[in-house]
């Protein structure tokens, strides 16, 4: 795909049988190199809590907050549509509330769709956000919003009942106006079957491979933090000790005196410190 990515074009991609890209992004740069590896959604995650805020749940995270890391990423895409991920009380309170700030998120921040939590008993929410022409983005699985009610971050839709309750609650966001669902943390052959089941695209994260797409958190999959290993993520790089490396290079170049040299000054080289010191002592 080559153009600009609208709702058409992700739900095309399921018609059609082509994966879905998305992934997370919270600032400028991560934003831009995203978009120039042609990922198709870039979702600016309430996840900004846990791995740019170091707070341990995502309940912390504000309207504001994600209304500025959005409008950064918003900047910088020019191919992927951007997603504003709705935070913990930006739209339980009341269908104005959520009307409200979803319209900022578009209008202020430059989303071009939101996501939200929940399930069958937030479509009264999706249909009203749907029906000011605003793009909704449903997730249901493990959602970190309900992490107290689930008792922790778990797996889910593991029994008959739980799964068929799933199920319901894919066909009521698709019904309530939902043009893509995020699954979580539900196994493969119930996400198979709601896939199967719904028009809609799936973006899943732990649910398998037979989704519509697949997202995963910028962080993860860079290999940004020691030690952060779940099973749904495959870490593609490990930043983590590359930026140790540059930081430890850095620290040792200037306390030993070789940075800055004479490449990074402007004007005459200056003498070196070492050098300084051994025209001191002739004199």
């Amino acid at each position: 795909m080559s153009g600009k990515v609208t709702i058409l074009e992700i739900q095309g991609m399921k018609a059609r049988g082509e994966r879905i890209v998305m992934l997370t992004a919270y600032d400028y740069p991560s934003a831009m190199i995203a978009d120039a590896c042609g990922i198709d959604m870039i979702l600016v995650g309430d996840s900004v809590g846990t791995v740019i805020q170091g707070v341990s749940t995502t309940l912390p995270v504000t309207m504001e907050q994600m209304l500025y890391h959005t409008e950064l990423v918003a900047r910088a895409r020019k191919r992927a549509m951007v997603v504003f991920d709705m935070p913990f009380m930006s739209y339980q309170e009341s269908l104005e509330q959520a009307r409200h700030n979803a319209g900022l998120a578009v209008k202020v921040a430059g989303a071009e769709a939101v996501k939200l939590e929940g399930g069958a008993n937030m479509a009264p929410v999706i249909e009203a956000i749907a029906g000011i022409d605003i793009p909704v983005v449903a997730h249901i699985g493990l959602t970190p919003q309900s992490i107290h009610r689930m008792g922790g971050y778990k797996v889910q839709g593991k029994g008959k009942d739980q799964g068929r309750k799933l199920l319901a609650d894919a066909r009521a966001v698709e019904r309530a106006g939902a043009f893509c669902l995020v699954m979580e943390c539900i196994p493969a052959p119930l996400a198979r079957e709601i896939t199967a089941a719904l028009k809609i695209p799936t973006i899943g994260i732990g649910c398998g491979p037979h989704c519509s797409g697949q997202v995963l958190v910028w962080h993860d999959i860079l290999g940004v933090y020691p030690g952060r290993k779940m099973t749904m993520v495959k870490k593609y790089a490990d930043l983590h000790a590359v930026i140790s490396d540059a930081v430890s290079a850095y620290a040792k170049e200037v306390r030993e005196g070789s940075f800055p040299g004479p490449e990074h000054c402007f004007g005459p080289a200056p003498a070196k410190p070492e050098e300084k010191k051994k025209a001191s002592r002739k004199k």
